[in-house]
C-alpha cells in the first residue's frame, strides 16, 4: 500500500507541475484539459472542433455564431447583399491585432486567399469562386460568379489573420496538418480576440491571458486560462475531482456517475451535432494493406453493403456508448435536416453480409487495415475495437491502427489521404447539408478544387455533385430540402458511407465554473466564468 501511495503522490505532483503551481497563476485562472492536444496555432491547419474553439479565443471571424448557433456580428459589425452575387461586409473600426497593428480590409482579403491556399484544411469555408474586393479600409465586398445564399454559412470557423504579421514572419502559406516542421504560425498566434496566447508547448500546455486592449466586452471574468493535454482517462478524471483542473472533455462514460457524485463537480451532457461514421477507400486501384492484390474490394457495392450490415450499431450505442449516443442513418444530425426522419438505418444482418461477400468473390473475407483516433471522440478506440470484432464474425480481418489524433489526422487528411478504412466524426460548420454533400461526399477528382476535401476515401457519384451545386444556389428552403434528400438517397443507395451515431456532449465541470455548452461542442473561453 505504501508503494501505491507513493506512486499516486508522485503522479499528483507531476500533474501539478505540468499544470503550473497554483500560487504562480493569476488570481482567476481557468484550467482545462482535453484528451488530445492543440497541435498548431495556425487557424487554417486542422478543422477539428476542439482546436477551432481554442483558436476562437485568440482569433475572430467576420461573422460568428451565438450560444444557439445563430449568426451574430464578429469583425463585421453588419453585412448585406446589394445584389444576388455580392455580399458587402462593414468592418469594425478601431480594432487592433495583439501586436498593435490595425485590423483593416487588407487583412480580410489576405485571409480569404490564405484560407483557400494549398495546405489549408478550411478551403471550403470560403467559396472557391469568391473574389474579395476592397471598397475602403473598413468595407469589403465578396463577389460571386453565381448566386449563393449560403456563401457565408461557414464563416464562423474562418478566422482573420494579420497580413503584415504573416509577411513579417514568413507565414504567408497555411501550415498543413501533415507538416513535419512547425511554421512560425504553428507556434505563435496574433489575432484580434479577447485572449492572447503567452505560452504554447505543443502536446503539453498552452496559456491564454486576457487581452487588456480587446475592442469589445466579454462575459468571461477570467484573467487566464491554462490548457493541458491529459490523454489518460483516469488521470484526466482524477485531475477534475481533485480540483487540479476546472473542465475536462470527454468524461469517460464509466466515470460520469463518479463525477456527478463528487460534491464539487458535475457532468454536463446534452445532444451533440457531430456524426461519427466510417469511410472506405473507393478510388485506389489496389487497397492499401490488404491481402487482396490487383484490385480494391471497396469498389464493389456488395462489399460496402456487407460492411454496413455486419456492424451492429445498436450494440455499439448500448454497450460501448452506454446509451449516450443516437444511432444514425445519415451523415448529418437530424436537427440539421427537416427530412431526416424519412431515412431508416439498414438492418444489422451478418448472414446477409456473409452472402454479399461471397457474391463479390470473398467467401472467406479479406484483410484490411483500419485507421482510428484514440484521443479525439468519445470512446473512439473502443468503437473501432467493437467494429473489428463484428467484421471478424463475417470473415473480415481488420488490422486496427489506433493512434493519437495528431498522427492520425496527419496520415489520413489531405494531401496524404493514406487510409483504406477509417472512423471520423463531423459537424458541418455551416449547420447545413450542403457542407456534407460538398465536402464529405463530393468527388475528389480535381486537385485544384476544394470539393471533397474531407472525402478521404473518395466516394464519388457525379449525380451527388450536381445536386450539391443546385443546393448551393437554391433559395427556396422546401426545394432545397427535396434536393438534399435526393443527394442522401443516392449516397445511401451507393452504400457510400457507414453512419454510426451522434455522440452526446460530455463535459466534466467544476461547480465553481459557468460555461455555455453549445450543440457543436465548442468550448468558447469568452463565455467561461469562474468564482475567484
Amino acid at each position: 500500500m505504501k508503494t501505491r501511495s507513493r506512486i499516486a503522490s508522485l503522479a499528483a505532483l507531476a500533474l501539478g507541475l505540468s499544470l503550473g503551481a497554483a500560487p504562480a497563476l493569476a488570481a482567476n485562472t481557468f484550467r482545462f484539459a482535453f484528451q488530445g492536444d492543440i497541435k498548431s496555432l495556425d487557424p487554417y491547419t486542422l478543422k477539428e472542433t476542439f482546436t477551432i474553439a481554442a483558436h476562437g479565443a485568440v482569433f475572430e471571424s467576420l461573422i460568428t455564431r451565438d450560444k444557439d448557433l445563430k449568426f451574430a456580428p464578429g469583425l463585421a459589425e453588419s453585412w448585406e447583399m446589394p445584389e444576388p452575387t455580392r455580399y458587402r461586409f462593414h468592418l469594425r473600426k478601431n480594432v487592433k491585432f495583439h501586436d498593435g497593428s490595425p485590423f483593416t480590409a487588407d487583412d480580410v482579403i489576405f485571409s480569404a486567399e490564405r484560407v483557400r491556399a494549398p495546405g489549408s484544411n478550411f478551403q471550403t469555408n470560403v467559396p472557391a469562386d469568391a473574389t474579395f474586393v476592397k471598397v475602403d479600409d473598413h468595407t469589403v465586398d465578396m463577389v460571386l460568379k453565381t448566386p449563393n445564399p449560403i456563401a457565408h454559412f461557414q464563416f464562423g470557423g474562418w478566422y482573420i489573420m494579420s497580413k503584415t504579421w504573416a509577411e513579417k514572419h514568413d507565414a504567408l502559406k497555411p501550415t498543413p496538418a501533415a507538416a513535419t516542421t512547425p511554421s512560425y504560425a504553428a507556434l505563435n498566434a496574433n489575432g484580434t480576440g479577447p485572449f492572447v496566447i503567452t505560452e504554447h508547448q505543443p502536446g503539453v500546455r498552452t496559456v491564454f491571458k486576457k487581452n487588456p486592449n480587446y475592442w469589445g466586452k466579454v462575459e468571461s471574468n477570467l484573467d487566464e486560462a491554462v490548457f493541458t493535454t491529459i490523454g489518460n482517462d483516469a488521470t484526466r478524471v482524477a485531475a477534475l475531482l481533485s480540483g487540479e483542473v476546472d473542465w475536462i472533455e470527454p468524461v469517460p462514460l464509466q466515470d460520469q456517475n463518479r463525477v456527478n457524485g463528487n460534491p464539487g463537480t458535475q457532468v454536463i451532457s446534452s445532444p451533440e451535432l457531430r456524426t461519427i461514421f466510417l469511410g472506405m477507400d473507393q478510388s485506389s486501384e489496389e487497397l492499401r494493406g490488404s491481402n487482396v492484390k490487383g484490385k480494391n474490394p471497396f469498389k464493389d457495392v456488395r462489399v460496402r453493403e456487407a460492411f454496413y450490415r455486419a456492424i451492429d450499431e445498436d450494440a455499439i450505442v448500448k454497450r460501448v456508448m452506454r446509451g449516450q449516443a443516437a444511432a444514425s442513418a445519415l451523415l448529418i444530425a437530424p436537427p440539421l435536416f427537416p427530412l431526416a426522419g424519412e431515412f431508416k438505418r439498414p438492418a444489422y444482418d451478418p448472414n446477409r453480409a456473409k452472402a454479399l461477400l461471397a457474391e463479390a468473390g470473398y467467401p472467406n473475407g479479406f484483410e484490411v487495415p483500419m485507421d482510428c483516433p484514440n484521443d479525439r471522440y468519445v470512446n473512439d478506440e473502443a468503437i473501432c475495437q467493437a467494429i473489428t470484432s463484428m467484421l471478424a464474425r463475417v470473415g473480415v480481418k481488420v488490422a486496427l491502427n489506433a493512434q493519437p489524433k495528431a498522427k492520425y489526422f496527419a496520415k489520413i487528411l489531405k494531401p496524404n489521404y493514406d487510409t483504406s478504412f477509417y472512423l471520423l466524426g463531423w459537424t458541418p460548420s455551416s449547420q447545413d447539408s450542403h457542407n456534407i454533400l460538398y465536402e464529405i461526399a463530393g468527388c475528389r477528382n480535381d486537385k485544384a478544387s476544394p470539393r471533397g476535401t474531407t472525402n478521404l476515401g473518395n466516394y464519388c457519384n457525379p449525380k451527388v455533385d450536381e445536386i450539391a451545386d443546385k443546393v448551393e444556389r437554391e433559395t427556396d428552403q422546401e426545394a432545397r430540402n427535396v434536393l438534399i434528400k435526393q443527394g442522401y438517397d443516392i449516397i445511401q443507395a451507393d452504400w457510400g458511407y457507414i453512419p454510426l451515431h451522434q455522440q452526446a456532449l460530455a463535459w466534466g465541470v467544476s461547480k465553481k465554473v459557468k460555461v455555455a455548452p453549445r450543440a457543436d461542442n465548442q468550448l468558447m473561453l469568452y463565455w467561461v466564468s469562474k468564482e475567484p
